[in-house]
């Protein structure tokens, strides 16, 4: 079998397993620019298994120099765990459905976006049907709101 076959299929293997290494493992594009060289340097590796070492070395250094600002972004914008689940509506805008009457563990009903939810009164004083409320904290299944 000529040299430059046995090259491209090495590569194509190298490029199937740090592909895959990447997707399962690290996720943080470290691997993914040397399976780009890999798959690059194996179709080099028909023309000349040296060619294919060098556009490894060279395609895998430029994927990773191209592919740095989108990660270093990526990494930027991960949103704050607080805002992660129910926490997401701290913050947020609502409509009263139900009166949510004045006093602990007393709840009405509020809208936030799309979905409804149990709400208490963040001060002893109720809130009355279609005042505008904000949210203060997710406590189990319900919010406590104050008026805007």
């Amino acid at each position: 079998m000529d040299d430059g076959i046995v090259f491209a299929i090495i590569f194509v293997g190298l490029a199937a397993t740090l592909g895959i290494g990447e997707l399962l493992l690290t996720g943080t594009f470290f691997l993914l620019p040397f399976a780009v060289g890999a798959l690059l340097a194996a179709f080099a590796s028909l023309v000349s298994p040296w060619l294919g070492i060098a556009v490894f070395l060279v395609g895998s250094a430029a994927a990773f120099f191209a592919l740095k600002p989108l990660a270093r972004r990526l990494d930027d914008s991960t949103p704050n765990p607080s805002g992660v689940g129910a926490n997401r509506l701290v913050g947020e805008a609502g409509v009263v459905l139900e009166q949510i009457p004045g006093g602990p563990s007393q709840t009405g009903l509020v809208r936030i976006g799309r979905e409804k939810w149990r709400a208490e009164s963040s001060s002893d004083a109720g809130i009355g049907v279609g005042q505008n409320v904000s949210v203060l904290e997710v406590v189990g299944t319900r919010v406590i709101v104050e008026t805007r």
